[in-house]
């Protein structure tokens, strides 16, 4: 045990000694996440996720429960923890131990990272698979009842590999050795977005592998929620072929997709770009010496188009635009027949925001650390770092009315959810004795009421 009364010195401050002092008892300095464990409360995820897995040890040799491996494994992403390798030093921090219920002084310390790595490993696809349908029931069970309407955007990412990890190809595309996730957000009327799915794929994954199988749970999940709300599937150009619209069709979806010109199509909005261009050229004759006269000129136009392999007419929509006196043409599916051209368009650009959640998910919550050798391992760390993201989703709506509403997950742990702590432990309470000068007290008051 260290020396309780070694001291530091240091210069003085107005002829005061200042002076360190090793005797301050359990500090923590992520008091934050006692936060998490109110979202986690509210939402009732680790319980749920523990009930999905199958715990194949022996009963009377357990120390850790499952739930208690999930809880200090989501809780640590969402805090900034995200290796395993991070528990040999947190396995015996007093809020972790705290929100885990174990006493801080007492009850022993939390999974070590062995643990915490056997754990990982030891998942089947059938685990991970219920675990996948335990988070999109969470997620589609934030929609509300009032709902009429949920968008489901697709969107893959690159997931680098620098190991010889299974299933890890070279993808031309992205130009290194991958996996390709396949990230899946839901967003109703009020356009909240909430993480829903993750799925690992090989690097040479293509682009709807894997995709009907988490479209049917998520479909299921939501039409068991709100029977009478509107389905839409949007995603970029790579969904925007056969498969995928006979999918949406069999299952009643709408849809707004991006789709890959060809001859055929170019053929068709030939006018199109006839009128565009003389368009620009008047507007370059009427402003000679300003070179950028005319950019930025848009028409949008409907287009009944229909290829060889697809079933039916689809009512495809150009939107035609000059750049610096070049033809830029982009073209979707959509079968929303409510919305004109332009609105078709601009909803299908909104999906645009959801590359800035799979980026956040990448960078804030490290979600791209599938390091592990088994294919089957990083598939269970990816499900754990999309359970934090809905945890630290939670604590953003908490905040609504705030300025902290659109704040990234990155400013929300480092402004509010990293605060020390003194955690004093009696008979009847355990009390964390946050900062006085804390300048975000308001703001834990507003998450607390919102959340309990």
């Amino acid at each position: 045990m260290a020396d309780s009364t070694l001291s530091l010195e240091f210069p003085s401050v107005y002829g005061r000694t200042v002076t360190a002092v090793f005797d301050g008892g359990d500090v923590t300095s992520d008091s934050g996440v006692l936060l998490l464990r109110q979202a986690d409360r509210a939402l009732g995820m680790t319980r749920t996720l523990a009930d999905a897995v199958r715990d194949r040890r022996e009963a009377g040799k357990v120390g850790h429960p499952v739930w208690e491996v999930l809880r200090a494994r989501i809780y640590g992403i969402a805090m900034g923890y995200e290796d395993c390798n991070d528990f040999d030093r947190l396995a015996g921090d007093p809020a972790f131990k705290t929100v885990c219920d174990r006493l801080p002084t007492r009850d022993g310390d939390l999974a070590s990272q062995p643990t915490l790595s056997r754990f990982e490993n030891a998942l089947s696809h059938a685990d991970l698979f219920r675990m996948g349908v335990a988070l999109a029931r969470t997620a589609a069970g934030r929609l509300p009842r009032s709902t009429k309407r949920i968008v489901i955007d697709v969107d893959p990412t690159d997931d680098p590999c620098h190991g010889q990890q299974e299933f890890e190809f070279f993808n031309g595309f992205y130009d290194c050795h991958c996996y390709l996730p396949l990230m899946v957000y839901l967003s109703g009327d009020d356009e909240r977005q909430w993480p829903a799915a993750a799925l690992l794929r090989a690097g040479n994954a293509g682009p709807t592998d894997g995709l009907f199988g988490v479209l049917r749970v998520l479909i299921g999940e939501i039409r068991r929620r709100l029977p009478q709300a509107r389905i839409e599937l949007r995603g970029d150009s790579s969904y925007g072929v056969n498969e995928v619209l006979r999918f949406c069709h069999k299952h009643k979806l709408d849809y707004t997709l991006g789709l890959k010109s060809n001859a055929v199509i170019a053929r068709l909005s030939e006018c199109v770009q006839a009128t565009l261009g003389a368009r620009y050229a008047a507007a370059r004759a009427d402003a000679p010496d300003d070179p950028r006269a005319g950019d930025g000129l848009r028409l949008y136009q409907l287009l009944p188009y229909r290829a060889g392999s697809w079933d039916k007419w689809e009512r495809v929509i150009l939107r035609a635009e000059m750049t610096e006196g070049t033809y830029n043409p982009r073209y979707i599916i959509s079968n929303r027949s409510d919305l004109t051209a332009r609105e078709a368009y601009a909803h299908y650009c909104a999906r645009g925001d959801r590359e800035n959640r799979i980026k956040e998910f990448k960078l804030d919550l490290l979600g791209g650390r599938t390091s592990c050798h088994r294919f089957l391992a990083n598939q269970a760390r990816l499900l754990l770092h999309l359970a934090a993201a809905l945890l630290m989703k939670m604590i953003q709506l908490a905040l609504e009315g705030t300025p902290w509403v659109t704040a990234q997950i990155h400013t929300l742990r480092t402004r509010l959810l990293k605060v020390g702590a003194k955690v004093v432990q009696t008979c009847r309470r355990i009390c964390f004795h946050l900062p006085t000068s804390f300048p975000q007290r308001e703001s834990w008051l507003l998450i607390c009421q919102r959340l309990c």
